[in-house]
């Protein structure tokens, strides 16, 4: 371990994008079975880990609502592609000899087990990886909001926000050579600046119940270990008691992705 634990209880927000690499669409095997590694690392380092996943590598609802369809049935189907996702990362931390439950809002039975609250902290407790799937099993909800739900139902400490940026930034670096990377972020700033950390509602909810945010690169292997220890200047923190900024904003470190994680919004199967 590089720093002891300064969480016990995680939940893990990817976006279905995480999957792609460099893709355009569909799931990248590379990629997942080094997500997988690195969860596999969490929990041999004494973390429960649950994981909330999106589906916007397969499907978008508000994108197909825009076009036309039935926003309803659009999410829908959009939650149908987190449990493809889910499945499919269950059986890459599988592979790697970490045991795993799938809990879906929606009743799948064959495949997945019904998300039942109680479930899913027993598992957390025998040490087995949870991955929510379909979101919160209702439309017009994103899975933002269903991975800041989840997260104070089963009494995780803090979410983590995985994205394709090294944190939170005042403006697109790559776009802005001023832009800078904020270190820590009241919720209420991320609100008023309408920084698109996580949709309103998910912040809405986490500040309301005093739970952490913590964003951070996925992209650069060991940064789930990294970001479970607490390691100084990592990320941006959302939730602290006033708004930092980093000492240090170099948008050369950053990968692929707007500063602000201005990525279209999306619903309960999408990868926000």
């Amino acid at each position: 371990m590089p720093a002891p634990l300064r969480y016990r209880r995680i939940l893990l927000k990817l976006s279905g994008e995480a999957l792609m690499a460099d893709g355009k669409y569909g799931i990248h095997p590379p990629t997942l079975q080094r997500i997988a590694s690195e969860m596999k690392d969490v929990i041999a380092a004494g973390v429960q880990l649950a994981v909330v996943i999106g589906g916007g590598n397969i499907f978008r609802g508000v994108a197909a609502s825009t076009e036309g369809m039935d926003r309803a049935s659009a999410d829908y189907m959009g939650m149908l592609a987190t449990v493809i996702n889910a499945l499919a990362l269950q059986d890459a931390l599988e592979k790697q000899g970490t045991y795993t439950r799938v809990l879906s809002a929606i009743k799948m039975e064959q495949i997945a087990e019904a998300y039942i609250r109680r479930r899913a902290v027993r598992h957390l407790e025998k040490d087995r990886v949870v991955i929510f799937a379909a979101g919160t099993g209702n439309p017009f909800f994103t899975t933002d909001t269903a991975a800041s739900l989840r997260a104070m139902e089963i009494g995780a400490e803090v979410i983590f926000k995985a994205t394709r940026v090294d944190g939170v930034y005042s403006a697109d670096p790559e776009k802005d050579p001023k832009a800078r990377r904020y270190r820590t972020l009241t919720y209420m700033d991320v609100l008023n600046q309408n920084l698109h950390v996580m949709d309103s509602t998910a912040i809405s909810l986490c500040m309301d119940n005093k739970l952490p945010i913590v964003v951070f690169d996925l992209t650069q292997p060991g940064n789930i270990l990294k970001a479970v220890t607490g390691t100084a200047e990592f990320g941006t923190l959302v939730g602290a008691a006033k708004t930092a900024w980093a000492s240090t904003a170099p948008a050369a470190r950053r990968s692929k992705g707007d500063g602000r994680d201005r990525r279209r919004r999306e619903g309960p199967q999408d990868a926000h």
